[in-house]
């Protein structure tokens, strides 16, 4: 896991969408799909339920949003 990932996380957590999300971040969606997954499956976890529109988060997905926004806080500061 990397500070990347958090960050790429956090922008679909709050977009709720992985297009707008790819959008604000710069980057195309398919790699942003991409780094989602690869978190999900280092933490074991799924995050986000993908078949709702808009993305919902799990609740593993709510908890680890709020530490992901307190480490990148921390790391801003």
């Amino acid at each position: 896991m990397d500070l990347r990932q958090l960050r790429y996380f956090v922008a679909v957590a709050q977009e709720r969408n992985f297009t707008r999300a790819a959008e604000l971040l710069h980057i195309a969606q398919p790699p942003l799909s991409r780094q989602i997954q690869l978190l999900e499956e280092e933490l074991g976890v799924s995050l986000l339920i993908r078949k709702s529109r808009p993305v919902r988060l799990t609740d593993a997905g709510r908890l680890f949003y709020e530490q992901a926004l307190q480490v990148l806080g921390r790391v801003e500061q």
